[in-house]
């Protein structure tokens, strides 16, 4: 009762939201320089579910998600994120666009029983986790599924995402397994 038990590492994902090829490519060169190897890169999907960004990042925005080697102690999300969001301020300055943000960096960290996604807006489902940052339960693992909530993004429904969340959370068990 009075003992305190660490949380279990977890697997730190990254959603990518790029303008073009080109800053994917930049986008994704930056996350292994600054978080280290990645272990899964999903396919790229174009990111048509909402035109939220529209304004930001150009018409024809570009969705992918990579997952880290190495798992990460999810109390780091919110410094995580504030990382990511420097990048984004980099990668915008390098970038030879003239939008906004011509990408979008969303850490998350992905534990056995669900995803986690960092933000930096507050709303009624959200949790204040420091740093000026929130984060939400996005989906939960749960009886060999990924299943979404009312306030679940509408990308974060699709098939192909889920498909590569159950991956990344295979290999975080696996790599769970191993260090017992």
């Amino acid at each position: 009762m009075w003992n305190l038990n660490a949380p279990k590492p977890a697997k730190l994902i990254i959603g990518i939201l790029a303008a073009d090829q080109e800053c994917l490519t930049a986008a994704l060169e930056a996350i292994n320089a600054n978080f280290g190897k990645t272990d899964f890169t999903s396919d790229v999907w174009p990111f048509d579910q909402t035109d939220y960004y529209k304004d930001q990042a150009g018409e024809n925005i570009l969705r992918q998600f990579v997952s880290i080697e190495k798992l990460v102690d999810p109390g780091k999300l919110a410094k995580i994120k504030l990382k990511t969001n420097k990048l984004e301020q980099k990668l915008a300055e390098q970038s030879a666009s003239d939008l906004l943000r011509p990408v979008n960096l969303d850490p998350g960290i992905i534990e056995p029983s669900k995803l986690v996604l960092a933000t930096t807006k507050n709303y009624s489902h959200r949790i204040y986790i420091g740093k000026k940052m929130y984060a939400e339960v996005t989906l939960v693992f749960d009886k060999g599924a990924w299943r979404p909530f009312d306030y679940t993004y509408p990308d974060y429904r699709q098939d192909c995402y889920h498909d590569f969340f159950s991956k990344v959370r295979t290999q975080l068990l696996e790599q769970l397994k191993s260090k017992h």
